[in-house]
């Protein structure tokens, strides 16, 4: 069968599964331009944009740095001041939402013991982690609160500890990860109500570069929200307790998109900046809403954005950007040159992909003139292997789609609804496979384990901001891409999955299992 036709194959099984029968409209996101959701309005009044002030979450300090580090983690409910006049309650690490930022190095070796004083389980993965299965977050490696006897829920084989320690080996470049709740069905809600933060790897080669630092390397989590009267954080979860019962109530079964944009933490914050080179770590922690992200005013001359890094860190070499696409769950980090505005300009990041108010993220105040002594090196990681399509041994294809199953909406992986006792695929160790994805609307894919390259979209090229090693793919609907993945060092069974959190939640996600 030739590559068109396979294309051809794939896309009518993917947009012919049940789209149409659910009621989800096929033009959703069709043009790659929107998101797949429904907007879930705030019942309080918002603030006004950029009257908020960016804050920057705090660095968690290690409790021992002997035989690598450790650190000590709280999950347990906080307050979190996001509007005016009321305190939002939140689930956080530590209390606190984003959470702490992990700040380690490679090769150095990271345990976080985790305690829960939450009313559910969780899990806690390590996004863009080359770490072994049993310290990945599988979502079925359940952390008990310490009230809690036991909760197996309607998962037989779950595994549950009231302290969890997670091995981190570092064995990996410097990258912007994220850490977050991964609790099976449940993954979407425990998201939402704060569970997510930074983890940034360092090494000698990123050190080396003139790259920006400090106070001008600035981790940016983005991040769509929705609140109730009472300033609470408003979600349609079928169950209250978030215990058994998952899912969202309709219409939100396609995605849940909040009517408040948050950075940080804070609602369409605004910041001053020298007039000198930033490093902006953009990450996407909505549940489902995409972004399309520039500044404006652009300044002369245009090539705002310089990506110098991708989901698994370094590219080869910077790119350049007017505009950038940002799906959940990816990361891009890009150096601004706020030099190139006059003292004194307002300069917005705006969200092309959003109305009104989502149409807006935050707010740059340019400040003087300030000594810079940082450049954009021609070459960025000096060791950056291209994957050839000669390298793979094994072509595999995976459908992404939405059916009703016996009068319930599911979101599905090759027809099939996950299950912790299904194996999609098995990969060997030391082998490197392609996977042909296509989905029937937006479904940001997500491996664990392993970062990929993107070799195509459709029968052309890979995007612009597909370059570098990645761990999440932005699939747009009705497209055929490629991907080749390296399966190396850790054996074990691993999910993969839609980043559309309620997706995800809604059974779009598989296993595959390293032999």
């Amino acid at each position: 069968m030739s590559g068109l036709s396979r294309h051809r194959l794939l896309v009518g099984a993917a947009l012919g599964a049940g789209v149409l029968g659910l009621g989800i409209p096929l033009t959703v996101g069709v043009s790659g331009s929107s998101s797949t959701g429904t907007l879930l309005r705030s019942r309080r009044a918002l603030p006004a944009p950029f009257t908020r002030r960016l804050t920057v979450p705090p660095v968690l300090r290690p409790t021992s740095v002997t035989d690598g580090e450790r650190y000590d983690v709280v999950q347990r409910v906080g307050q979190a001041d996001i509007l005016d006049g009321v305190s939002t309650p939140i689930w956080g690490y530590n209390g606190i939402f984003p959470r702490p930022t992990l700040r380690t190095r490679r090769g150095r070796p990271v345990t976080v013991t985790h305690r829960n004083e939450l009313p559910v389980p969780t899990v806690v993965h390590l996004h863009g982690g080359h770490t072994p299965a049993a310290h990945d977050g599988y979502p079925t490696d359940f952390l008990l609160p310490e009230a809690m006897r036991d909760h197996r829920g309607h998962h037989a084989g779950a595994v549950t500890v009231r302290h969890r320690q997670y091995e981190y080996p570092m064995n990996q470049p410097a990258a912007t990860l994220w850490y977050h709740d991964h609790r099976m069905d449940f993954t979407g809600p425990g998201v939402w109500r704060g569970l997510a933060g930074f983890h940034l790897i360092t090494d000698d080669e990123e050190e080396a570069l003139p790259l920006p630092s400090g106070p001008r390397d600035l981790p940016l989590m983005i991040a769509d929200r929705a609140f109730d009267r009472d300033g609470s954080l408003l979600y349609p979860s079928v169950s209250d307790d978030l215990l058994d019962t998952p899912g969202v109530t309709p219409p939100y079964q396609a995605g849940v998109l909040g009517d408040v944009i948050l950075v940080n933490g804070q609602p369409w914050p605004v910041t001053d900046v020298d007039g000198a080179r930033y490093r902006l770590r953009l990450l996407n922690a909505s549940n489902a809403r995409r972004y399309r992200l520039r500044l404006d005013p652009p300044p002369p001359g245009g090539g705002t954005l310089v990506q110098i890094a991708s989901d698994g860190g370094l590219l080869p070499a910077p790119i350049t950007h007017d505009h950038i696409d940002l799906a959940p769950a990816e990361r891009m980090d890009v150096i601004v040159d706020f030099s190139r505005w006059a003292p004194g300009q307002r300069v917005t990041l705006i969200n092309e992909f959003g109305d009104d108010r989502t149409g807006l993220v935050m707010r740059f105040r340019v400040g003087d003139r300030a000594s810079d002594d940082t450049r954009i090196p021609e070459r960025l990681a000096g060791d950056y292997p291209t994957l050839l399509r000669s390298d793979a041994t094994v072509t595999r294809s995976m459908v992404f789609q939405s059916q009703d199953v016996n009068g319930t909406h599911r979101w599905l992986i090759n027809g099939e609804p996950y299950h912790p006792d299904h194996i999609h695929a098995r990969p060997r160790l030391g082998s490197t496979e392609i996977w042909q994805l296509v989905g029937d609307l937006h479904h940001p894919v997500h491996l664990h384990l392993s970062h990929f390259q993107v070799l195509a979209r459709g029968t052309g090229e890979p995007r612009p901001t597909d370059h570098g090693w990645k761990d999440t793919l932005d699939l747009l609907p009705g497209e055929l891409a490629e991907i080749i993945i390296p399966f190396a060092d850790y054996p074990g069974t691993y999910v993969f999955h839609c980043h559309n959190l309620e997706h995800e939640d809604m059974m779009m996600m598989g296993n595959f299992s390293v032999t």
